[in-house]
């Protein structure tokens, strides 16, 4: 009997018992699609965990500062060992798989542009490596080398002036507020062209009640500054925070330190207030991670919620893959049932068959096809069936989890992800889960005698 004998008698099988048929791949219809949306699921919520993390930052990014927990949780504290200095830097930069090392002072200082003022954050950073950082302007320029008195403003601090005589005085905080057609309101001060200074008295141009400002030493100065550009919209800090060039900063605390009698809340004699590596690999964070460590620093990154946020998935992902599985499961004893009872259908068939001299290679190769086309068919149909799933899912069940919408974006927020690879394994699962269903009563077929086959009625 030739392969193509085969194909035909199998199809011509499958049509004379259309209902049985039909209802065999309607199970494995539902345990393919089963199996693939509850993988989808975990597959989908990691995707959607991954998006939100990298609008919070760059995943490759390690966060390095002088705090330490221990690996049991017991204990930790501030290490006075292991100064976040120059030498701190050079030794980060050496780390193999480092791409980048960012030093950062940090302080607040008031901003004033004529009426309007504001508390600013203001981070002090090396120019040179503000585009290995991904610092991208939508107005003006970044910082250079030679900027002292130039400031790179985050999208949302030009929001945060406020003009205290105001009876509308939100206390820094208009971005919050309502928006005009959809879009935000300009800001009361152009920082790109208006004039500022910037000083460490927190009273300056506002009584305070109950006084305020500094007290003891001198009056703080007042330093000219300049806004040179403003950063694209972003989830991270750099949208809250004023940057200038690092040794400037330095230079203007270190003089308000001095005129207050060596008092000031940042101090030049713990070194920077923040180390920021890049890796260049995602996949080397870990490792450089675990060497910053051992030097006796404390260490943050993005990628250390997304490892908790996997095991959380993975451990969906196994209990609803489970749960498909047991669906394709009681498909397979519908397959089995259905070959079975082909097989005392026809029984006679087969005696005829033998008689003939087919060989019981191809008889059983006939049953086996007929089983994987079961599979095959059930198989093609759920994943086409999953793919329609998946798109209701995305679209009607993201409130569900609501993480895309937490961070302003409802795209990112994906609730179902079917891979191309996903799909192919299931198709290749279905149809060889017909082949092993169909194996018993194939050499049921095989075994049965000849004469007593063609006896039966």
């Amino acid at each position: 009997m030739s392969k193509r004998d085969i194909i035909r008698l199998a199809f011509r099988n499958f049509m004379r018992r259309k209902t049985r048929s039909v209802l065999t791949i309607l199970g494995v219809l539902i345990g393919t699609a089963a199996i693939v949306v509850m993988v989808s699921l975990g597959i989908g919520m990691n995707e959607s965990f991954r998006r939100q993390l990298s609008k919070m930052g760059s995943l490759n990014v390690i966060e390095v500062n002088r705090w330490y927990f221990e690996e049991d949780g017991k204990g930790g504290g501030y290490s006075r060992e292991s100064v976040l200095d120059d030498n701190a830097v050079a030794k980060f930069e050496a780390i193999e798989g480092v791409e980048a090392v960012m030093p950062i002072f940090q302080t607040s200082l008031k901003l004033v542009s004529g009426k309007y003022m504001m508390y600013a954050n203001i981070m002090g950073i090396d120019p040179k490596i503000q585009e290995a950082f991904d610092f991208k302007v939508a107005k003006g320029r970044l910082l250079t080398e030679e900027d002292t008195t130039a400031l790179l403003f985050g999208s949302d601090t030009p929001y945060q002036f406020y003009n205290p005589r105001s009876r509308n005085n939100f206390g820094g905080y208009y971005y919050f507020g309502g928006s005009v057609d959809g879009e935000r309101p300009e800001p009361d001060v152009d920082v790109l062209n208006d004039k500022m200074v910037m000083t460490f008295d927190y009273s300056y141009g506002e009584r305070i009640p109950g006084g305020g400002g500094q007290t003891g030493g001198r009056q703080p100065k007042l330093y000219k500054v300049s806004g040179v550009g403003i950063l694209e919209p972003s989830q991270d800090e750099k949208s809250y925070a004023v940057f200038v060039n690092k040794d400037y900063l330095k230079k203007i605390i270190k003089e308000n330190q001095r005129a207050q009698g060596g008092r000031g809340s940042s101090s030049m004699d713990d070194g920077y207030w923040q180390v920021k590596v890049k890796v260049k690999d995602m996949k080397d964070v870990e490792r450089v991670q675990e060497e910053i460590k051992s030097m006796g620093y404390g260490t943050y990154s993005l990628l250390d919620i997304l490892k908790s946020m996997q095991e959380t998935a993975a451990t969906m992902q196994t209990v609803l893959g489970g749960i498909g599985a047991i669906s394709l499961f009681i498909a397979a004893i519908g397959i089995t049932n259905t070959m079975v009872m082909s097989i005392y259908e026809r029984t006679r068939e087969i005696g005829v068959m033998k008689v003939l001299g087919c060989m019981l290679g191809d008889i059983r190769n006939l049953f086996l096809f007929e089983a994987a086309l079961i599979g095959f068919i059930g198989g093609l149909l759920g994943i086409g069936f999953s793919y329609g799933a998946s798109v209701l899912l995305n679209r009607y069940a993201g409130g569900l989890f609501g993480g895309g919408y937490y961070y302003g974006d409802p795209s990112d927020n994906i609730v179902s992800l079917i891979p191309p690879w996903l799909a192919l394994a299931a198709l290749v699962f279905a149809t060889m889960v017909g082949i092993i269903s169909g194996f018993m009563p194939a050499r049921r077929a095989m075994k049965l005698s000849a004469l007593e086959a063609i006896k039966t009625e």
